[in-house]
């Protein structure tokens, strides 16, 4: 299966500059859907989006082609290859070449393009149409698309992470199935590991948070933590999941062979987007990623069948195995725009109508953003990318929340994470309260 490594490549690797930086100065004013222009009429709307990739233009063009056809009053230009910082620049200056729909990968940024109110709420304009978020938008994705009771943007396509493991190396140990529970996964992740010359010739599962999408929201998500307490304040140090998250890869990073002797195998290994990624080439046996991980990995020609499970979760909940981190694309009006009426058309298109939604998610290989979309008979896929299906459709599934200051706090956390899975800090509980505290004072200041 093809895959959209520039647009996963980019929107994994989001830059901390560009999310600590954006809207600061962004333009206010939200509409409460009095906008007044006649999208009946002959028009022309700017749509600014990420995609850069041929095939991914190609999906894009197709997309809007089918918006069009449905409304051949309103012509949309279509303008690729749009960073966030460029988008913000263009919805501060506003005029007639300015975007009035943008697309975003960075759902980090959602509480920046709320809160500055550089995208208006699409909450009216839902209410007009009839159509319900909480029921046409999988859980994760209506609430990453909202902060603080405003919808400014909502889901144009998602990923979703699960399990990928090599079935030969799973044969070859004796395990039977993939893990469902963390204490399955450790045992297995301990018994998939081959030393060899003071390394490894295959590695379990390389646990450390710089191991391309181990990321601590990617782990934490199986233990459902809750990220802010109803004061708004972290709860980093006060929700037993983060302790357990922490401790249970920390365990690992130790019984795998230490932190310096992985950071050392690790450092031999190809990079994230190449064909010589670990598990491409069976070095690593168990991989966390998302759902574009298959179509890489196939390309890549293994010697070895690939499986793909959801991830496990916590021995006390079982009963919620097949639930994992939700994120995806996103996509809003601008304030600037005089035209929101006919940019609202093309939004509730791209993002309401079960058959675009199918197209676009065949074309780019992401998984669909509707509940609908989710389970239409036109969909075309790997069997094996149902699971990816069925995690986002998962209720238990979760997602990382918005904040003012965009993904700050993500990073202040992955910090931590680093500093002690090399050592660098031993007390976690001191540790947990001292990264809450700097999320919270960052919080603050950027209010």
């Amino acid at each position: 299966m093809p895959t959209a490594i520039p647009r996963v490549a980019r929107k994994a690797a989001f830059a901390l500059t560009a999310s600590a930086v954006l809207l600061t100065a962004a333009c206010t004013g939200q509409s409460d859907s009095g906008a007044t222009d006649d999208p009946s009429k002959d028009t022309t709307i700017n749509f600014w989006h990420a995609w850069s990739a041929p095939n991914e233009v190609k999906a894009v063009k197709s997309l809007v082609a089918g918006f069009e056809k449905t409304h051949p009053n309103i012509h949309v230009n279509v303008v690729g290859n749009m960073t966030d910082d460029k988008i913000n620049q263009a919805l501060r200056g506003g005029g007639d070449r300015a975007p009035d729909v943008i697309s975003s990968f960075t759902t980090n940024n959602v509480g920046k393009f709320c809160s500055s109110g550089a995208l208006i709420d699409l909450g009216p304009f839902f209410k007009k149409a009839d159509i319900d978020p909480e029921t046409t938008f999988p859980k994760a994705m209506n609430e990453y698309t909202r902060f603080d009771g405003n919808r400014c943007t909502v889901p144009l396509l998602g990923d979703a992470y699960g399990l990928y493991y090599n079935k030969t190396a799973f044969g070859k140990a004796g395990i039977a199935h993939p893990p469902k529970t963390w204490s399955e996964f450790e045992a297995d992740a301990k018994k998939l590991t081959i030393p060899q010359d003071g390394g490894y010739k295959q590695l379990g599962f390389m646990p450390d948070y710089h191991g391309w999408e181990s990321t601590t929201e990617h782990y934490f998500a199986q233990f459902s933590p809750t990220y802010f307490g109803k004061d708004g304040k972290s709860a980093l140090a006060t929700d037993p999941a983060f302790e357990k998250g922490f401790t249970l890869q920390k365990r690992l990073v130790d019984e795998l062979g230490g932190f310096q002797k992985l950071e050392k195998f690790r450092a031999t290994l190809g990079d994230e987007w190449g064909p010589k990624h670990p598990f491409h080439t069976g070095q690593v046996a168990m991989q966390l990623d998302g759902e574009w991980r298959l179509g890489m990995a196939e390309e890549a020609k293994p010697k070895f069948e690939i499986g793909v499970a959801p991830l496990p979760v916590p021995d006390d909940q079982a009963d919620q195995y097949g639930k994992g981190y939700i994120t995806g694309t996103i996509a809003g009006i601008a304030t600037t725009s005089h035209k929101q009426n006919a940019a609202w058309e093309l939004v509730k298109y791209m993002t309401t109508d079960t058959d675009a939604v199918v197209g676009f998610a065949n074309d780019i290989h992401n998984v669909p953003s509707t509940l609908a979309a989710l389970k239409s008979p036109k969909l075309k896929y790997d069997p094996r990318f149902k699971t990816f299906l069925d995690i986002a459709a998962n209720p238990d599934s979760t997602t990382t929340p918005a904040s003012i200051n965009g993904g700050v706090y993500l990073v202040t956390i992955q910090q931590f994470g680093y500093d002690y899975e090399s050592g660098k800090v031993t007390d976690l509980k001191a540790g947990l309260r001292k990264t809450a505290a700097q999320i919270d004072t960052d919080i603050a200041q950027a209010k």
